[in-house]
């Protein structure tokens, strides 16, 4: 009810303002079209007259009327992604052709605390804007330009609406803290923390994957993304930056009449793969090969996958209205997002809304104030599906183990349930509809971003800007699992019942002073010097009980009911992380030839321990404009230019607290504490330094244009967490590792085409490619060993507890498989392995890594009179992945215990020893190539609809159409992180929540 309230109030607020808003006296009309290059409208561009505040945007064809002072001189024209013209008002009409952003060199992108000229850019900085971003049921920003930047991979966690998203700048180089960049919205850095609590499901079904911390916004809110790659560009934000920064900015209003834009879809949802298992015949025929009882025969062909999956819909709306005049614009916007999960019991409903808007007082304008606000509320219902579950499986493990002769449900309709070990059936191999019946997993989170922005422009030279920024989020969750369970775990114990509370604060208060100044006609000097002090908070409570005596009423709902000695709660508030920030940054252009850009930060957190406290970051890079100078001017080349950079930034992203001695209650119900973590003085952030050289191209009058990018990247002061050293009490301990570091490099290729420009018709083309190493060095000890054994990977099955895919080798990847080497089976159906023993240490080798040696993105455009198409491709190569799902799901000696196998297992032709072991080893490591038909797009462009519907567009989109590859399991876009010991995994499946094929059909018109 609070957020109905929050919404209604901002919403009468706007009201208030749109009617509040003061209109000038209008003596003339002055019409025309906005169009590209390719002479196609361009939607959305502000026209203001300019000097006065006067100003309307551009319809879906690109037409405007504007009614203006008869003082007016000339139309200031500006669209994001696009060049800025002024241009004199000469009769009544007035067409302009705007340069696309490859094209014109005096765009203005987003950079750390401000924005420059692109031809004033010296770093790594790509930008992404709102008509290239990927199209469809985009739930999260970090989605919308998956494969559109060289260097950049993205990978989705889980098929779960709403789930994390990986994404990786350049590669990995932490062996214990996060890889995820710092994102910052519209000026505002957040925590990169989700505040959905996250539960273990009990019985061994395992823990549900984490939520996506940035679905709080709406995609159809941005206006652009930008992405810092190298340290010279995103060293400005010090400690946080050594993963990349992406840079997120939402629309604003523009200058006009008010103005209402609509944007509607629905469409439907279907598994995108299956995993290839016995049917009904073949496991009935693989029985009678196998000599086994024809007890475990029912009779049936039941597809357990087909009966836990549906046809999903979604529905997706969103309106917004903006406008204003040069004193003030406003924008309000409101979405809604229906999203079906295509495993029954699951989906996500999202509602956002973004008030934001600009001022400017006194008769100079010099004074000023911006605002924006974010609120957000999402619910989530969230299947059984885990990455850590036994080999009973979670949801889709059972499924796809499910007996395929056997019924799901008996004959009168009720579920086929199984409590005992009878009838051949064991208990283990668990109904995928009950267990999907008798849970119940639900979540909601409720957020805010909000921030103030003050301005004072002292000189025409000399700006003030403040941001007070705030981001909040709290999440409930409730989940529960029936007594009538066949989890023996839980249903013996009478059902068990989960509730959390977490709440998450940041606070930031930011002071830049920005000096803009054309010292002569040939050097131009921009300087900012700044001070910023953050604050992190996290808390929350949660409630646990067992053994509920009454069915009769959700468990969430009566705690009372259950077991009181079986009853439990707990609380816990991480140490308050503050960070005190001093930065710096100038920028020198020498005759539009020659720029020279040097950055500085200074971090102080209590993060660090108490001897470093303070982290110096620098950067210095330049740039040299070849295509300025004589000898290039009217040659082949529109555009050149070399670049080159130098940097350093840090990772801090270790637990609060981890440099402090910390005490926790055992959870036992005796009060007693234990020391948890043993401090250490010396602890300071991981420290990352890039260089990098590059050159971006310009020919055939800007037609063509690319770019090529070397970067050499060094991760010292790698940070870990150990078990502390007697003495020392039974606690964890981190520390700088002091040896070893990580290296990545690679070359980046991006380049854009326009194949065909005509008025009617026109392609584009975009393709790039990144080439990357990754490599830990340094790890080794005199004789060659590991200085240090860390695994991680945990592989899940029978009779593989403890199990590990993964370690750190020195002189390998990162997240390295070290495996055993399988043989193959021999005339009596054993399986055979290097060594003999699959399982011994010394028969373990280096078997390839996790970590795409190669990443393609392509992007087509294609318009022809008022059709337009668009299709999006991303992909990677020469990297492997686990496949644990067939390891511990689907292995050959599921037949003789009443369970299916895959079809990649059984080889009538040479029976496997049904007895065989299933050690970890590289039979279930398979080569993870794949391309993708991300998204494809088919749009018409009716126009307008009689005087009130206006730039009416429909379209029809596909997400993720097809793959091309030869991996057997769900996806090869897959990351179902395995950890041991919190150090982090990489590339390896196990029975995840199935990626989804997504048809919409929708509708985008203005009033």
């Amino acid at each position: 009810m609070n957020f109905k309230r929050l919404l209604a109030a901002v919403g009468l607020f706007v009201l208030t303002l749109v009617y509040a808003l003061p209109a000038n006296a209008q003596t003339r009309t002055v019409t025309g079209r906005i169009t590209d290059s390719r002479g196609q409208g361009i939607a959305g561009v502000s026209v203001v007259a300019k000097g006065t505040a006067v100003g309307t945007q551009t319809d879906a064809n690109g037409n405007y009327s504007l009614s203006v002072p008869e003082n007016a001189k000339s139309l200031s024209i500006t669209a994001v992604g696009y060049g800025e013209q002024d241009l004199p008002i000469s009769g009544s009409a007035v067409n302009v052709t705007l340069e696309t952003a490859a094209a014109n060199l005096n765009e203005v992108v987003v950079v750390g605390y401000g924005t420059q000229r692109r031809k004033d850019v010296t770093g790594s900085i790509a930008t992404v804007t709102s008509k290239d971003f990927n199209k469809g049921v985009q739930v999260s920003p970090d989605q919308l330009i998956q494969g559109k930047v060289a260097g950049v991979q993205i990978l989705n966690n889980s098929g779960q609406p709403g789930a994390a998203v990986s994404v990786r700048i350049r590669g990995a180089s932490s062996v214990r803290t996060g890889n995820q960049p710092l994102f910052v919205v519209d000026g505002v850095p957040l925590s990169g923390n989700s505040a959905r609590p996250g539960f273990d499901a009990p019985g061994g079904l395992g823990g549900t994957p984490e939520g996506n911390p940035l679905n709080f916004i709406n995609p159809n809110d941005i206006a652009s993304i930008d992405v810092l790659k190298d340290a010279s560009a995103a060293a400005i934000y010090g400690s946080r930056a050594a993963n990349g920064v992406v840079l997120i900015t939402t629309k604003r209003g523009q200058s006009g009449a008010p103005k209402i834009d609509f944007s509607v879809s629905a469409g439907v949802s279907n598994m995108l793969r299956q995993i290839d298992v016995l049917d009904g015949n073949e496991y009935r025929a693989a029985l009678q090969t196998y000599g086994i009882s024809n007890a475990n025969n029912y009779g049936a062909n039941v597809d357990a996958m087909d009966e836990i999956t549906r046809s999903a819909g979604v529905q997706n709306y969103n309106v917004a209205v903006g406008g204003g005049n040069e004193s003030g614009r406003y924008r309000l916007s409101l979405g809604y997002l229906d999203q079906k999960g295509i495993v029954i019991g699951s989906g996500l409903k999202r509602m956002v809304s973004n008030f934001n808007g600009g001022f400017k007082f006194l008769e100079s304008k010099r004074l000023g104030l911006d605002f924006n606000i974010i609120a957000s509320q999402q619910r989530e219902d969230l299947a059984p599906v885990t990455s850590s579950a036994g080999f009973e499986g979670s949801l889709i493990g059972q499924a796809l183990q499910w007996n395929p002769t056997r019924p799901l449900r008996k004959a009168d309709g009720s579920l086929n349930l199984n409590y005992t070990a009878t009838d051949g059936f064991p208990a283990t191999a668990y109904n995928p509809l009950a267990t999907s019946e008798f849970y119940s997993d639900k979540a909601k989170v409720t957020s805010i971003l909000a921030s103030v922005t003050p301005y004072f422009k002292i000189t025409n030279d000399l700006e003030y800007r403040m941001i007070l920024g705030l981001n909040y989020g709290t999440g409930i969750r409730r989940s529960q699992v029936s007594n009538q369970s066949e989890v023996n775990a839980v249903r013996t114990n009478g059902g068990q019942a989960y509730y959390s509370n977490n709440e998450t604060m940041s606070s930031q208060l930011t002071h830049t002073l920005n000096y803009t100044k054309e010292i002569s006609d040939k050097l131009n000097l921009t300087a900012l010097v700044g001070y910023e002090f953050q604050r992190f908070d996290a808390q929350g409570v949660n409630l646990n009980g067992i053994g509920f005596t009454s069915n009769a009423r959700p468990y969430t709902n009566v705690f009372q009911g259950s077991s009181r000695t079986q009853r439990n709660f707990g609380s816990f508030a991480d140490p308050t992380v503050e960070l005190q920030s001093y930065f710096a940054r100038a920028n020198v252009n020498i005759n539009d030839r020659f720029i020279l850009t040097g950055t500085f930060r200074a971090d102080g957190s209590n993060k660090f321990g108490g001897n470093n406290k303070y982290g110096y970051f620098p950067a210095f890079a330049g740039a040299w404009n070849i295509g300025n100078e004589d000898f290039v001017k009217g040659s082949f080349f529109n555009n050149l230019k070399l670049r080159a950079g130098w940097g350093r930034t840090g990772n801090q992203e270790f637990p609060a607290g981890a440099a402090l001695d910390v005490f926790e209650y055992t959870g036992e119900g005796n009060g007693a504490i234990r020391q948890a973590n043993v401090g250490n003085p010396d602890l300071k952030w991981e420290t990352t330094t890039t260089t990098n050289v590059a050159v971006d191209f310009g020919i055939l009058r800007n037609r063509l244009s690319g770019s090529l990018e070397y970067f050499f990247r060094r991760t010292d002061d790698l940070l870990f967490n150990f078990e502390a050293i007697p003495p020392a009490p039974a606690a964890r301990y981190w520390s700088n590792l002091p040896f070893g570091y990580v290296q990545n490099s690679g070359i980046e290729f991006s380049l854009n085409g326009s194949v065909v420009n005509k008025s009617d018709f026109n392609v584009d083309l975009g393709v790039n490619v990144s080439f990357l190493q990754n490599r830990l060095k340094d790890f080794a000890n005199a004789t060659g060993g590991n200085r240090l054994l860390i695994q991680t990977g945990a592989i899940s099955g029978q009779g593989l507890t403890g199990a590990f895919a993964q370690q750190f080798l020195n002189d390998r990847p990162l997240y390295s498989y070290s495996l055993a080497h399988y043989l193959g089976l021999d005339r009596d159906g054993n399986a055979q392995f290097e060594g003999g023993d699959a399982n011994d240490p010394a028969n373990r080798r280096y078997a390839g890594s996790p970590n795409p040696t190669t990443l393609l993105g392509f992007t087509a455009n294609v318009g022809y009179k008022k059709f337009s198409f668009t299709a999006n491709m991303n992909g990677a190569l020469g990297h492997y992945i686990y496949n644990n799902t067939t390891q511990a799901a689907l292995a050959i000696g599921n037949i003789g215990g009443n369970r299916n196998v895959a079809n990649s297992v059984y080889n009538p032709a040479q029976l496997e020893n049904r007895a065989n072991s299933q050690p970890v080893s590289d039979r279930y490591l398979e080569k993870g190539d794949y391309f993708k038909m991300a998204n494809a797009t088919l749009g018409y462009n009716v126009g307008n609809i009689g005087k009130l519907f206006r730039g009416v567009n429909v379209f029809v989109t596909g997400q993720n159409l097809f793959v091309i590859t030869n991996y057997s399991g769900f996806d090869p876009e897959v990351n179902s992180p395995r950890p041991i010991n919190d150090v982090p995994s990489f590339g390896i499946e196990y029975t995840p929540y199935p990626s989804a094929r997504t048809f919409t059909i929708g509708a985008n018109f203005s009033l």
